[in-house]
């Protein structure tokens, strides 16, 4: 099925799915990441994030270039290579970024922390190279869904360190959502679309969750 024949229809099922999550589950809803936006915020705070960040979502290949890689789905691949080719411009900026914020603030459990993010590294080179169709490109989903909110953090970190954000280039929302609507042939793969999205939802909150707890033993030093 062409992704242009399912323009114009009203989308639901398994965009329905996935936008429900998105919305309840992504950063956007974490406290942390509104916590981090306002200018007033620790300089210190903000550079946590960066760094964090981009030890997540700053290697390549990451979960959309494996998504891409390991693709069965013809009708993805478009979309897999606009979004591959958009967030290579995001890693990019998170390496400039990472650089400008400095070194990383000094916090209580240092090793803990770094192999908390070790293990949700891991956990999304798992779901993007998963086997189980539809899962690495729900990953993948979720990922580009949820980033508009990650962004803001990124764009006001830039704004304090005296640099220029780039234009974001990943699809928007209404390609994803008629691509999540082709995608779903069968009720396995729409499982398996919605379970990769949730837990890439899951592992940026278990960041937003680490980066409050260090925030909070900063403060208590």
């Amino acid at each position: 099925m062409a992704i242009e024949s399912v323009k114009g229809r009203q989308l639901g099922g398994s965009w329905g799915t996935i936008a429900a999550l998105a919305a309840a589950d992504g950063s956007a809803t974490h406290p942390m990441s509104r916590a981090v936006l306002p200018t007033q915020r620790a300089m210190r705070d903000l550079a946590d994030a960066v760094h964090a960040l981009c030890s997540l979502h700053g290697r390549h290949p990451g979960v959309i270039d494996h998504a891409a890689d390991r693709n069965i789905q013809p009708a993805a691949q478009d979309w897999l290579e606009q979004a591959a080719a958009g967030f290579a411009i995001e890693r990019n900026y998170l390496a400039h970024l990472t650089a400008a914020a400095g070194p990383l603030p000094s916090t209580p459990g240092q090793a803990e922390s770094e192999a908390a993010v070790a293990g949700q590294r891991h956990a999304l080179d798992m779901l993007a190279q998963s086997d189980r169709t539809g899962c690495a490109i729900g990953a993948a989903i979720a990922l580009v869904l949820d980033w508009p909110t990650i962004r803001k953090v990124l764009d006001v970190a830039a704004d304090r360190f005296g640099m220029d954000s780039p234009d974001m280039a990943l699809p928007i929302e209404e390609e994803t959502a008629t691509l999540v609507a082709v995608l779903a042939e069968t009720p396995a793969i729409e499982r398996a679309m919605a379970f990769g999205s949730q837990q890439i939802l899951a592992q940026h909150r278990g960041l937003w969750d680490l980066l409050e707890a260090r925030a909070s033993a900063r403060n208590h030093q």
